[in-house]
């Protein structure tokens, strides 16, 4: 391992892949089979946060409580369930620019380890990338199933990280590169770098004001990128 890698952590929605609101569906078909919800996703806002909160959000809205353990396990399971039927079908479902491209990329540079920082469960952001082949880059990550809060989850992904390369990585040498301002300051609450991409639904704007260590517009430029990992 090169003295000068540097670890990667990769959001999923938005950034990697958009599901063409497949986990959006799942959810719904969640919370409707199991308490009788109908659009429990309604007025809910995903963008950034873990699985785990968004069930404790719709939970709190539509039950007026919070889920116990239990609750909390059995929609993750009934949401997983139906994801994996929703992606594969999904219309809407797609690939951001450049990120094929890019990923097949850092993968043949050992100055690279590749993995996941995402408030998916770990099963669902497989179910999400195992569509268009990405699954088979990403070894290891921090995921919402690890912990419902996104510094902590960046945190495990970064643990997993230093134990797949051997070696410990500074701070300057750890990016988070996602779609969102909670990106930006969870990667900034971890300790880590963050290069913002504005594919998701947050505006360029929005992200800038978030002050990432960069701000590109998509992934297609590989160069680009690479030139803010300096």
């Amino acid at each position: 391992m090169s003295e000068t890698a540097k670890l990667l952590l990769f959001d999923v929605d938005g950034t990697l892949i958009l599901s063409g609101g497949a986990g959006l569906r799942s959810v719904d078909d969640a919370c409707e089979m199991l308490f009788g919800v109908s659009d429990a996703m309604a007025d809910c806002h995903p963008d950034g946060k873990t699985d785990p909160a968004i069930f404790q959000e719709v939970a709190r809205a539509h039950l007026g409580r919070a889920l116990s353990a239990a609750e909390s396990e059995a929609v993750a399971n009934a949401y997983l369930a139906a994801l994996a039927r929703e992606v594969p079908r999904s219309p809407g479902y797609e690939v951001m620019p450049g990120v094929g491209a890019l990923l097949e990329s850092l993968a043949a540079d050992a100055r690279f380890v590749l993995g996941l920082a995402t408030g998916n469960l770990e099963q669902g952001a497989s179910i999400k990338l195992a569509r268009a082949g990405l699954d088979r880059f990403f070894a290891f990550g921090g995921y919402g199933s690890d912990h419902e809060d996104r510094v902590r989850l960046i945190e495990v992904a970064i643990a997993r990280g230093c134990a797949r390369a051997g070696r410990k990585f500074p701070p300057e040498d750890i990016v988070v590169i996602g779609d969102t301002t909670r990106d930006i300051a969870a990667a900034r609450g971890a300790g880590a770098r963050c290069v913002a991409v504005a594919t998701g639904s947050t505006t360029p704007e929005e992200l800038a004001r978030g002050k990432p260590d960069a701000l590109l517009e998509d992934l297609s430029d590989i160069d680009s990128f690479l030139s803010h990992l300096v």
